[in-house]
């Protein structure tokens, strides 16, 4: 981060308004989906571009309506209630506001524990040239009450054993490691680990 640069991020539901910032930061080869592979901002653009509403409506699913999920194995799960967030950063350094990233939170419909397929209540990705900012702390911060409203006590949140920045994140807001853990059959058995927050 830049010395004597302000920086601030604020939480957007995605809206038409937003999807020219989002569509460019695809183009440039970003991804929410972290899982998704190289392929994954080709993939996620092909699905803007075709039908911006359909895109839009599975940003906030709530009730789970959207089709099946498809994991990194190519296997097919059912959608559970979910809800994006956008980032949305403003510092010095820009005029205006830009978009800097997404962040989703997911939960069992009956606030239970989530289906073993799932990596966590929370996921988020910071487009790479808005990262070392702080944004996704901000965002993890904004996002947690948004969690305790919906009746959610704890949320999960998982890492890759050597991803440091994203462990960081967790644990400036809250996080408690819980412990390594197998990611299962459908990520490769990968190994990750496992952080609560109360809330």
């Amino acid at each position: 981060m830049s010395v004597g640069v302000s920086h601030a991020t604020r939480l957007v539901l995605p809206g038409p308004q937003h999807l020219e910032a989002y569509r460019a930061a695809l183009a440039g080869g970003w991804c929410a989906n972290n899982l998704a592979g190289p392929d994954g901002a080709a993939k996620e653009l092909a699905q803007l571009d075709a039908d911006p509403a359909a895109f839009l409506a599975l940003c906030d699913d709530p009730q789970a309506r959207g089709g099946p999920v498809t994991l990194p194995d190519g296997s097919q799960v059912a959608r559970i209630p979910s809800r994006r967030w956008w980032m949305w950063a403003s510092d010095s350094d820009h005029a205006a506001d830009a978009f800097a990233g997404s962040i989703g939170l997911r939960w069992a419909a009956d606030l239970g524990p989530l289906p073993p397929h799932v990596l966590g209540h929370i996921g988020y990705s910071v487009v790479t040239w808005h990262r070392q900012r702080g944004h996704a702390t901000r965002a993890l911060g904004l996002l947690l009450p948004h969690a305790r409203a919906l009746g959610l006590r704890e949320v999960e949140l998982t890492t890759d054993t050597d991803n440091s920045s994203s462990q960081r994140v967790i644990t400036a807001n809250g996080g408690v490691l819980v412990g390594p853990f197998d990611k299962g059959a459908a990520y490769g058995n990968k190994p990750g680990l496992r952080f609560r927050v109360t809330l």
